[in-house]
């Protein structure tokens, strides 16, 4: 995209670079008329070359323009001027909450007060039947004078009916993306790492995804680190859609027992089990600063004080559950032999037909794996599956969103089957150099290769 500095669009003269992202370019521009500077996005080619997809952001974009609210950077304009399609919006000068983030000027009461503006700020939108889809740390400013600002409505989606063949227009886009590195250019709207799981997955979305992306500013606010993090943006997407975040208040001591609450709640994977929208959130946000700032808390109800509990013991203590609860049958076992009368020779023989059970439950993730295995090793374009521990690679000759879909969708299946063990992850990789895929089939684990593949010697030289 050629630079605009010096033009003109409309009566809004570009003076200088901003910015880039997925969507387009920012640009500093010049309201000639309301002698006013804004902030002015133009749209890459692509996203709006075809025509249909070009009306339908034009609806939505102005749509989002008639939001007023303090918190929601205003949109002036949304129009095309010698072929470029262009959001003219309030220009906002302050620091980014992932710039305060990195410097570590926030504490618990600014966290909660910038969460609060913003969750009022889209409750507007909600009502309006309008969401955001892109919240993150970086689209969110704190001004010179102390005001939160929501930045860039320009991916705001107005709901409508699901199409008549059931799929979410992200998953349209989804099928006809050639290679995930054209998904991270912007295919998938949305910033992976604040994605909620049905974005992540391609699924219909609504306000409560939102809630979920707004859930995730707070805890990183608070925690000083997101809470779904992966090595790769697949990886990454797989944490959102299948883990669980670590409880905010094991990260961070003495924090009041209602911020777990409140995040638990947006951070839900189901969106019926989140808050229905961002008034709700806003709601108890507002409850929990005056707390704060009084220094009076509310008593932790019993069901409260049991989840902080659970939380502790699954994130805190070595093996979690598992470790406790084996413990707890061999102290049983052994007081059983200690003070009771027992026939040594039954005791043993059920020991041994319990260690044949655990054993076939225990091994029941191998054996799921292994059919996992057999059906991805169908996929044409899968060379190669790899396993280590609970991380399963797939190299692929290109990595189709489609695909990667079906393998979730697969690992997920596995999840929900696990009686032992850690959840599986699963990768999906395109990026590999020959030198890295011949390192691949080089180590154990590997659980499949195609048969065209081709396991060079180590001191063959390899070609780039």
């Amino acid at each position: 995209m050629n630079s605009l500095v010096g033009k003109k669009l409309k009566h809004f003269q570009i003076e200088k670079l901003l910015g880039k992202g997925g969507m387009g370019v920012v640009y500093l521009g010049h309201d000639t008329r309301l002698d006013r500077p804004v902030a002015v996005k133009v749209l890459r080619p692509d996203v709006t070359e075809n025509r249909n997809r070009r009306r339908r952001f034009l609806q939505e974009a102005r749509a989002a323009a008639a939001l007023n609210h303090p918190a929601i950077a205003q949109i002036y304009d949304v129009d095309e001027a010698d072929g470029v399609t262009f959001i003219a919006m309030e220009f906002v000068e302050g620091k980014t909450v992932s710039r305060l983030i990195g410097n570590r000027e926030l504490d618990l009461v600014g966290a909660v007060e910038i969460a609060l503006h913003v969750a009022e700020g889209l409750s507007q939108a909600h009502k309006a039947n309008i969401v955001h889809r892109d919240i993150k740390s970086d689209n969110i400013m704190l001004t010179r004078d102390g005001h939160t600002k929501l930045l860039d409505f320009g991916l705001a989606k107005l709901l409508e009916p699901m199409p008549d063949n059931g799929e979410s227009e992200i998953y349209r886009d989804l099928k006809t993306t050639k290679t995930m590195s054209e998904t991270r250019a912007g295919m998938i709207l949305g910033t992976t790492a604040y994605m909620s799981p049905e974005q992540a997955r391609g699924m219909p979305i609504n306000q409560s995804s939102d809630v979920f992306s707004l859930g995730i500013v707070l805890y990183e606010m608070i925690a000083g680190e997101l809470p779904f993090k992966g090595d790769t943006p697949i990886d990454t997407m797989h944490a959102i859609t299948f883990e669980e975040a670590r409880p905010v208040t094991v990260i961070r001591k003495n924090l009041p027992p209602e911020i777990h609450r409140i995040l638990l709640r947006c951070l839900r994977k189901r969106p019926e089990d989140r808050y229905p929208e961002a008034g709700a959130l806003a709601d108890d946000l507002k409850r929990l600063k005056r707390e704060i700032e009084s220094g009076i808390h509310r008593s932790d109800p019993v069901s409260g004080i049991f989840q902080r509990v659970i939380d502790w013991v699954k994130f805190s203590l070595p093996f979690g559950f598992k470790g406790i609860t084996g413990l707890g049958v061999i102290l049983i076992l052994a007081a059983i032999v200690v003070f009771a009368k027992v026939n040594y020779w039954a005791l043993g023989a059920y020991a041994l037909i319990l260690l044949f059970i655990y054993r076939y439950i225990r091994n029941r993730k191998s054996r799921m794996l292994k059919k996992f295995t057999m059906k991805v090793s169908q996929f044409p374009e899968v060379r190669v599956i790899s396993r280590k521990e609970d991380q399963i690679t797939v190299i692929v000759d290109q990595a189709m969103a489609k695909l990667y879909l079906r393998i979730n969708s697969m690992i997920e299946a596995v999840n929900k089957k696990l009686y032992f063990g850690k959840p599986v992850k699963a990768a999906v990789r395109d990026d590999l150099s020959n030198q890295e895929f011949q390192k691949v089939l080089r180590e154990p684990g590997v659980m499949y290769v195609r048969e065209d593949v081709v396991i060079k010697p180590e001191s063959e030289p390899e070609s780039s």
